[in-house]
């Protein structure tokens, strides 16, 4: 792994620098005031559109016009601050009330209807579906009182303990270990590119490569989002050139491949992400999927898929053949990913150069000027905030075990983060184990006489924090002093609060969700409640679907073939991210956009490597986040026109 040929290259993208500055002053905070006023609202709406929200968009948006203004006021933006401004912008498109919206459509799902679970839901999730706050679709009323209260809450602890147990394992597989995180200067390119073109000099390629895709993402997002949507507004039917989400082929191929979700997805930005993602891991999710494929027909011929029939759509046959193998095998090969994954952790230990690592007087003397706070501070939020969430979970639901709550903060978040930290760090690969949530909750309805399904919503202490060692990795290669980060979050906590409740609400008001008004939830949001409220019906009484579907026989089954998938892979010597592609690829998913994608990473390999060199690599991301921003334009132009009519038609002339 450490000499995977591919995997040098990302490695060696960047350098980390000399200097270090926090970057906060009073651009950065009136940028949080922007980004959560005006960029929310329409990362919202665009996730209920299209499923996509304007996440990366928002942020070089927001990055380019505060650039813009400090040009004309004889000024710039340092590279540390325009990291700030795209940190902060992350930071706020994780619109937290939005999962509110998605909790008042399950408490009222047909799906709940149909397993039974409508009254299980508690109160502190939703208000039971006979509220008024439902049937007058408001968040401003006393059943809501609770949930808001809850989420505020557990958003304050996770906010505090984002500089945890993440942070610390970042201290030591960086700063001690040294491992050389592959994958984290793909995401500072972009920063970089937006930095240079503040400066007072002539523009360099980075700034070119990102207006070619802002142009490339303006064009396709005026066809894709725009036109729908002000259509829509004007007219009875919008007017839609390309389908949302997908062209639905399914009904169309069952004759020639039953039991096989069928179509594409016509969506530029997955064109991009293709030529982005790393080439092996791409060609290996083909090949898992074409394996799929193949044996869909195999297995429904053979009674295995026996849920499936003629006239599914997606939706329908993923959830039935998910039902019928894929739920079981997707477990074991999940399973099989972990094993690779430590097995790869503990095969790290004796490879690498012990002339490279450093000691443990590095934990406690970091470089200076990054801005590092005491390790055992680390460690203390750490145990603060699980403690902080053993507490809430003991009170939401306390006819659970608690012991569960101290073994997932204190045992199995640590370990699992370790490995996931260690694989990130060598080879960018993020390694979770699969159903050891749910299969400790079973547990404790199965061994411990619990019943309901309050568990499944609590705030459990059950994280993974391998991967912000990655955040921390790519704060540390932009220059960005980490007082910088913490004062950021300081600042945009209550902004994200206050804005993502008001537009929660608007939104809401609009129209029912989902809605014909927002098609990819309509589309989607049912098969994801059928997903998410089958796995709960195991901790109730009574011979549940969950346990119908659940089949020991299959999950050995998906833990044996990803295994020996990988020995037989690896023995060719074969990249490992091919590796894991496959092993990935094998699951059952909506393969739809797949294809762009396969298409995007083989124009990057073989047309776009070939005539521009090593330095594509370079070109990839940053031509990615030109088209997130231009996507982001049209989808906040589109928002706009959808708020200003929608509220026209509501007043009383």
């Amino acid at each position: 792994m450490y000499d995977d040929k591919e995997l040098t290259e990302y490695r060696d993208l960047l350098k980390v620098p000399d200097h270090f500055e926090e970057g906060f002053d009073w651009k950065t905070f009136i940028g949080a005031i922007f980004i959560g006023f005006l960029m929310m609202p329409g990362s919202m709406y665009l996730q209920l559109v299209i499923g996509a929200g304007i996440g990366p968009a928002a942020r070089w948006v927001t990055i380019i016009l505060f650039a813009e203004i400090a040009k004309r006021s004889f000024t710039e933006l340092k590279q540390q601050e325009i990291f700030l401004l795209y940190y902060m912008a992350g930071a706020a498109m994780a619109s937290p009330f939005q999962g509110l919206l998605w909790s008042q459509y399950l408490v009222q799902s047909d799906a709940a209807k149909m397993l039974g679970l409508t009254e299980f839901i508690p109160a502190w999730v939703a208000p039971q579906p006979e509220s008024m706050s439902l049937l007058e679709r408001t968040f401003f009323h006393r059943d809501w009182m609770i949930p808001i209260l809850l989420l505020i809450g557990s958003q304050i602890i996770q906010r505090v303990d984002h500089f945890g147990l993440g942070y610390a394992l970042y201290r030591i597989t960086s700063d001690v270990e040294k491992l050389p995180f592959p994958m984290a200067p793909v995401g500072a390119l972009g920063i970089m590119a937006l930095a240079e073109s503040t400066e007072d000099k002539q523009k360099s390629w980075k700034w070119r490569i990102f207006s070619i895709g802002g142009v490339i993402g303006l064009a396709f997002g005026g066809i894709y989002v725009l036109l729908p949507t002000v259509s829509g507004l004007l007219f009875t039917e919008p007017v839609r050139l390309i389908p949302i989400p997908w062209i639905e082929l399914t009904r169309h191929s069952e004759e020639i491949l039953p039991a096989v979700a069928t179509g594409i997805q016509l969506d530029i930005g997955v064109l991009c992400i293709g030529m982005v993602l790393p080439f092996w891991a791409v060609i290996g999710g083909l090949v898992g999927l074409i394996i799929t494929v193949v044996a869909n027909p195999i297995l429904y011929r053979h009674g295995i898929l026996n849920r499936w029939h003629l006239g599914m759509g997606t939706v329908e046959t993923v959830f039935a053949n998910n039902i019928d193998f894929y739920m079981s095998f997707g477990i074991g090969l999940g399973l099989a990913i972990a094993v690779v994954g430590i097995w790869h952790v503990i095969r790290s230990f004796s490879q690498s150069n012990s002339k490279n690592r450093g000691s443990l007087k590095d934990l406690f003397h970091p470089p200076p000027g990054r801005g590092d706070f005491n390790f055992w501070i680390a460690i203390a939020i750490y145990v603060f905030s699980t403690l902080a969430y053993v507490g809430l979970c003991v009170w939401l639901v306390p006819n659970f075990p608690w012991i569960f709550f101290l073994g997932y903060g204190f045992i199995y978040t640590p370990v699992i983060s370790y490995i996931t930290a260690r694989m990130e760090g060598i080879a960018g690969q993020f390694v979770s184990l699969p159903l050891v949530r749910e299969a400790s909750f079973i547990a404790g309805a199965r061994f411990f006489g619990y019943q309901g399904i309050e568990i499944w919503y609590a705030p459990i202490p059950i994280h993974n924090y391998g991967e912000a060692t990655v955040h921390f990795r790519q704060i540390e290669l932009t220059g960005t002093s980490l007082r910088g980060i913490i004062k950021a979050e300081i600042v945009v906590f209550p902004v994200v609060m206050v804005a993502s409740l008001l537009f929660s609400q608007f939104i809401w008001r609009l129209a029912p969700i989902p809605s014909a008004n927002y098609p990819y939830a309509q589309e989607l949001w049912h098969l994801q409640a059928l997903n998410t409220l089958l796995m709960q019906t195991s901790t109730l009484e009574g011979n549940s679907l969950f346990f119908q579907a659940l089949k020991g026989s299959y999950v050995f089954t998906g833990l044996g073939f990803g295994v020996v998938t990988y020995v037989f892979l690896n023995l060719l010597g074969l990249p490992v991210l091919l590796i894991y592609g496959i092993v990935r690829g094998l699951g059952q998913s909506t393969p739809h956009g797949l294809i762009l994608e396969v298409v995007g990473a083989l124009l990057g390999r073989f047309f776009f490597l070939r005539r521009y060199g090593a330095a594509w690599r370079q070109y990839a991301p940053v031509l990615l986040a030109g088209f997130s921003c231009g996507m982001g334009l049209t989808g906040m132009l589109a928002m706009g026109f959808t708020l200003i009519l929608k509220s026209l038609s509501r007043l009383a002339y």
